[in-house]
């Protein structure tokens, strides 16, 4: 009897993220997804770290999110690796987000893709960009945390 293989929480990732932006708000999103796409989400054939998030008349969307279709999934649908997909949000988190975008000059990203109980969740943040001595400081700041802990460690 062959044992029903359990997906790990994490598909996806977008560290380039994390030192590109500086993050702000962080929301949870569902994604619209078709059916090969699951099939080829389920094969860890998904990518975002090229994808970005606009809204367009009061609805989310998310571009340029890679989901490799699968052969033998798509065979009989014609498939569209990076096509738009909408993010499914309350009204409440879309008016934030417009907001952010629309006041503060900000902009969305998104981080992390990941499996909720059978559903696909999208982990966007409202994130304003690093400047060039910004990023410099954060890395000074991750250096210096380790040294740290290596001399925790080894006075212990």
């Amino acid at each position: 009897m062959k044992k029903k293989k359990t997906s790990p929480g994490n598909i996806a990732q977008n560290k380039k993220a994390r030192h590109e932006y500086s993050f702000i708000d962080k929301f949870e999103a569902g994604i619209e997804l078709q059916g090969w796409e699951v099939k080829s989400i389920r094969a860890g054939k998904a990518n975002i770290t090229d994808s970005y998030v606009f809204i367009k008349d009061n609805e989310a969307f998310v571009s340029n999110m890679m989901i490799t279709p699968l052969n033998q999934a798509s065979s009989h649908v014609v498939c569209d690796p990076t096509r738009i997909r909408k993010l499914l949000l309350k009204r409440r988190e879309i008016e934030q987000l417009m907001g952010g975008l629309d006041r503060q000059g900000l902009t969305i990203v998104a981080t992390s893709m990941y499996w909720k109980a059978c559903w696909v969740k999208l982990e966007i943040h409202l994130a304003k960009g690093k400047q060039e001595h910004d990023k410099r400081d954060s890395i000074k700041d991750r250096d210096w945390n380790r040294q740290k802990e290596r001399m925790m460690k080894h006075s212990a």
